[in-house]
């Protein structure tokens, strides 16, 4: 199985308990910075040392995932090492905080490049081994930030959002392939939110964060995460918030709304209470088609 950002924080501790539990593990990570700049075989290395030095099984790979020829080649590790692939955990990631106006078109494009096109890019070279074996499983990696929780996180909530219409879309298309699809929306002290980063988001002093993050270890991300990708989950389609010891859905829903014979802006304005009460409203899961296949 691989795990993309393998070399340190959430994806290390993925890479651990996967590997304690007996899975062959190719840990991918480039070794770059926080902002995705530069490279080292460190981190990767590592933290294969840890697993063989605990009893597991694991490889090495320090390919970019951003790069289509990058995310083929930790494909072909897999298959080269252990001569099959099941799994793939998408967890490689950035960070580059922000208010809109003062970020560059190009640091949005640096931030979809990793976090969405990586995703789809490590997914679609290790997509024709999955449907070859007629199974598989897919785990993404979404964020709250993705549905506006975060100030500053318009590039990375952004790219974070088409992590999550990647997943429940791919999720349809999988099911028939007995393939499926989930994401885990992790909350835990990493790099990505360290006292610094976090400083940075909110504009609030580091030392408000410091005690609040210690009970985010990373390694209580990665329970979700591993059960997402065991062949026993028949969940598809769904985002599991992971961390400080709690596991909890996220879920889009659809409310009642209104008709109106002669819909028109003041129908909707005159009836905007009705429209937005989400009592009764219904969860939007995968069709029943693509659920029963």
């Amino acid at each position: 199985m691989i795990v993309t950002g393998g070399g340190r924080g959430i994806g290390r501790c993925h890479a651990m308990l996967l590997a304690s539990r007996g899975a062959e593990v190719v840990v991918a990570d480039l070794g770059g910075q926080l902002d995705g700049s530069g490279s080292s075989s460190g981190p990767a290395d590592e933290v294969v040392k840890e697993i063989a030095a605990a009893g597991g099984t694991a490889v090495a790979c320090y390919a970019s995932v951003a790069d289509a020829a990058g995310a083929a080649s930790i494909a072909q590790t897999a298959l080269d090492a252990y001569g099959r692939l099941d799994v793939v955990l998408n967890n490689a990631g950035i960070a580059d905080p922000d208010w809109f106006e003062d970020l560059s078109l190009e640091r949005y494009h640096r931030m979809v490049e990793v976090h969405l096109m990586g995703t789809v890019n490590v997914t679609k070279a290790a997509y024709p081994h999955l449907i070859a074996g007629g199974y598989g499983r897919i785990v993404n990696t979404c964020s709250e930030a993705g549905f506006g929780l975060v100030p500053k996180a318009t590039s990375y909530g952004a790219a974070k959002g088409g992590v999550y219409g990647f997943t429940r879309s791919l999720a349809q298309d999988s099911i028939r392939h007995g393939i499926r699809v989930n994401a885990v929306v992790p909350r835990a002290n990493t790099r990505l939110s360290a006292p610094a980063v976090l400083a940075k988001t909110y504009d609030i002093p580091a030392d408000t964060f410091a005690e609040v993050m210690r009970q985010f270890a990373a390694e209580l991300v990665s329970p979700a995460a591993v059960f997402l990708a065991h062949e026993s989950c028949a969940l598809n389609g769904e985002l599991l918030v992971s961390g400080g010891g709690q596991v909890q859905r996220i879920a889009a829903i659809m409310t009642k709304g209104i008709s109106h014979e002669q819909m028109s802006p003041e129908v909707v304005a005159e009836n905007l209470e009705a429209l937005l009460d989400t009592t009764d409203a219904q969860v939007m899961g995968l069709s029943a088609h693509q659920e029963q296949m």
